[in-house]
């Protein structure tokens, strides 16, 4: 089983993946991982009850990665903890960007990919400290404070019975 670790100044973030439901969408994030690509980047939109959104290269939500992405919805869903990816309107504008969801986001079920989620209550809690930063911006959603993910660490751990 492949793990990823979000290190932030708040915590660690350890994410599973779902290469069952989203294959490419986890070969696309774990790639980006792999080569460095979110290592500084930001949380840059946080939403309180909602989610968190990382990954831009531009640090505001406009900029995208080296792939377009179809879409690779599925049954999945969005619970306190979900990874699942943004994108534009069209359904297969997915890149680089993902959010983690602070809560139940039911009806973002079948309307975005889902690709893993937190595995563990230290990664909640992180999320959580996320989730609770002082937000500013015409949408209340931009961090007063950056939220630098420091790196993002790809491993390999033994399959879980």
């Amino acid at each position: 089983m492949t793990l990823a670790t979000i290190e932030t100044d708040f915590g660690n973030m350890t994410l599973r993946f779902f290469p069952d439901v989203a294959p490419a969408h986890v070969e696309n994030f774990l790639d980006l991982a792999r080569s460095g690509f979110y290592d500084g980047k930001t949380f840059h939109r946080i939403i309180k009850g909602f989610m968190i959104q990382g990954g831009c290269p531009r640090g505001d939500g406009t900029g995208n990665g080296p792939r377009r992405l179809k879409a690779e919805f599925n049954d999945r869903p969005h619970e306190v903890g979900t990874l699942s990816m943004a994108r534009a309107q069209h359904p297969d504008s997915a890149s680089c960007q993902f959010f983690i969801c602070l809560e139940r986001c039911e009806f973002l079920d079948g309307q975005y990919t889902v690709f893993g989620e937190l595995v563990d209550d230290a990664s909640r809690e992180t999320l959580r400290k996320i989730g609770d930063v002082r937000t500013t911006g015409p949408e209340r959603s931009t961090p007063v404070e950056p939220v630098t993910i420091r790196r993002v660490t790809v491993q390999e751990a033994p399959d879980q019975a």
